[in-house]
């Protein structure tokens, strides 16, 4: 309540109506509230009635909704506020605001999105303007769902829709994108930029409200808010918000309709890891980034996403944007500001190549160096080979086992232990480099670096990663974007960044490099995994975002992948007998639940997709599951393939 009392006692903020959000218990039960005001002056209080509460949100973790809807009641105000109210108690419920010129509601976030949207009602009796003020974390391509959301609500019912919402980070998994935006009986008519690196954007517009009035007049619309038996309580003002004379103002025009505004996402991915890497690094106060760099095009991703930080905080810096410039100055110490993206990158991105002598090959040690270059970053060319062998002697002196790799006529169990003894010995590696190239550099500013991870989500889902390996990091600005979202991006990057060594990280051949390779042999990501990159996306899109299980997930697969199927012009699927389809999902699910323990340590990602397996929130399972293969599906799978079998015999 203390922020509130300096808001209602600034002058600069009279004159205004002010739609604010803040926590209020009352009669012993917290709700998610707008306080609406005017003059220094509570007007009534607005609690949220529908509460987000699936994926990365659990807002009933902490508030309880306000189910009358179109009640109120008295709100007994703490003494901080009763001198500046001249008065001890303010409406508490599902209000609106009447002006002698129009009429006002609220709602907020999630009840934009619920199948009972509180903007219905109020429309339907007579609510002219609704604003909504939102905390709606990005998605790739989520921006295009709210402004549908919202076109077609004031399309539907006429009005003007005033959508704002959280911008930056807020010390989580989740970046959110801005993009405040006014609408008008279904258009967009100011939108502020999706992506930005200032605190706040501000959009305004002017709007002649008959507009609204003759757009509702319809006899449909008429009749419906006339039976309308939901009637708001209206809490009058003598404030108004059109112009005090009634003639026409030549000079105060109606803002016109425009095209809304949508990035790609190639693009989309670029700004908000870019933003969020930027957010995260100056709210931690830390000296930079440091990004273990395979020559691969995840690592490669994760540190073109800081390039592009890299670019727009040089933009922000033209643009005089003094908070960005501050934390410029906290790292730059004395030294002037950098005045381009691969200045900026020398300074605040470490990249690093621990490379093994038989493992790793010379094109991605090159491509590693190429990459680093064009960016500009600080880089580490090194060997891990003598930390590996002391790792593997101790094993032989031990135990009396010299341990092989599987082309040396090894065990998978000892090819696995050596594999992982590279994978952990690279993230000590990183961390023990983070910590000390700070000093060993005279970095301004303090702090020690911060590790990026790079293990994409099609990974994450397989379980195809070392436990504190490199995937083990600060964060994973990849770590939920698929591998065919990452490939766009760097192909987008390598002709609006201008590096064309990017080229060759899209045609390389995904590999780990943690086995020696061999004229026969050559260790492949793919062929690790027993499954494509494309496949593990259609996985867990049809696990999480449809809720599919094993038997649900092979029979629609049947009909998209099976090979009896019509093919469409447009048809890029593989042709596949049941059998075959049987055999990948029992695949997919056998593993995910054998290394589903792995999630449990997975380095903080930024969410960007909706089949995420973030265990944190947002994929909540169990980390130990029963053996698949005796699942009630799989032979439910079994005896469905069978019938099918039998049937198609008979046909």
């Amino acid at each position: 309540m203390e922020m509130l009392v300096r808001i209602l006692s600034d002058e600069d903020c009279h004159g205004i109506l002010l739609d604010i959000g803040l926590p209020v218990t009352h009669r012993n039960v917290n709700y998610n509230c707008r306080v609406v005001c005017l003059d220094g002056k509570i007007l009534f209080i607005r609690p949220k009635m529908h509460l987000a509460n699936d994926g990365n949100y659990r807002e009933m973790r902490y508030f309880t909704p306000w189910l009358r809807q179109t009640e109120w009641e008295e709100f007994h105000l703490p003494k901080s506020l009763q001198k500046l109210q001249g008065a001890t108690h303010v409406p508490f419920g599902d209000c609106v605001v009447s002006t002698p010129d129009s009429c006002f509601g609220a709602e907020t976030c999630e009840e934009m999105w619920s199948p009972q949207a509180p903007h219905i009602p109020m429309t339907l009796d007579g609510v002219e303007i609704i604003t909504n003020s939102s905390a709606s974390h990005f998605s790739l391509q989520k921006l295009d769902v709210r402004l549908k959301l919202i076109g077609e609500a004031t399309r539907k019912c006429g009005g003007v829709y005033v959508y704002s919402n959280v911008q930056g980070g807020d010390g989580e998994r989740l970046y959110f994108d801005g993009c405040a935006m006014i609408f008008c009986n279904g258009e967009v008519l100011a939108q502020s930029p999706q992506f930005s690196l200032n605190d706040v954007d501000v959009v305004t517009a002017t709007i002649d409200l008959e507009e609204v009035r003759a757009y509702r007049s319809s006899m449909s619309r008429a009749l419906q808010a006339a039976r309308s038996t939901q009637k708001y309580h209206r809490i009058q003002t003598s404030f108004e918000m059109s112009p005090e004379e009634d003639d026409m103002d030549l000079y105060r025009r109606p803002t016109l309709t425009r095209e809304a505004r949508f990035h790609s996402v190639e693009e989309e991915v670029a700004l908000c890891a870019g933003c969020y890497l930027w957010d995260y690094l100056a709210r931690s106060k830390s000296a930079g980034y440091l990004a273990p760099l395979s020559g691969g095009l995840d690592s490669c991703a994760t540190t073109v996403s800081v390039f592009s930080m890299c670019r727009l905080v040089i933009s922000a810096i033209k643009d005089d944007n003094q908070t960005v410039i501050t934390t410029v100055k906290r790292m730059f110490g004395d030294a002037p500001l950098p005045k381009t993206p691969q200045e900026l990158c020398n300074r605040v991105l470490h990249t690093i190549y621990m490379g093994m002598s038989k493992q790793s090959s010379h094109e991605t040690r090159q491509r590693a160096k190429d990459l680093s270059q064009a960016m500009g970053s600080y880089h580490i060319n090194l060997d891990i080979d003598s930390v590996y062998q002391a790792q593997k002697d101790l094993v032989k002196t031990s135990l009396g086992f010299d341990a092989k790799f599987k082309v040396e006529g090894g065990t998978e169990s000892e090819n696995l232990m050596l594999q992982n003894i590279q994978a952990r010995t690279r993230m000590v590696t990183a961390y023990e480099f983070a910590q000390i190239l700070p000093t060993t550099r005279k970095l301004a500013g303090g702090g020690g670096l911060l590790v990026l991870g790079s293990a994409n989500v099609g990974e994450a889902l397989r379980g195809y990663l070392t436990k504190y390996d490199c995937s083990s990091a600060d964060i994973n600005p990849i770590g939920s974007i698929d591998k065919a979202d990452l490939k766009r991006f760097i192909a987008w990057a390598q002709v609006q960044f201008e590096m064309p060594c990017l080229e060759e990280f899209l045609t390389a051949t995904p590999t780990a490099e943690l086995e020696p390779v061999t004229e026969d042999y050559v260790q492949s990501d793919e062929a690790d995994m027993g499954m494509s990159y494309a496949e593990l996306t259609v996985f867990g899109r049809l696990r999480k975002e449809r809720k599919m299980g094993p038997l649900s997930m092979w029979q629609h697969l049947v009909h998209v992948w099976g090979k009896d199927r019509e093919k469409g012009p447009e048809d890029e699927n593989p042709m596949l007998e049941p059998a075959e389809i049987a055999q990948k999902v029992k695949f997919f699910f056998v593993h995910y639940a054998i290394t589903r323990h792995k999630a449990t340590t997975l380095t903080p990602a930024l969410h960007c997709n909706d089949y995420s397996p973030d265990d944190n929130r947002f994929d909540l399972r169990p980390f130990l599951y029963p053996s698949f293969w005796q699942s009630w599906s799989f032979k439910r799978i079994d005896k469905e393939l069978a019938r099918v079998e039998k049937a198609r015999k008979k046909g």
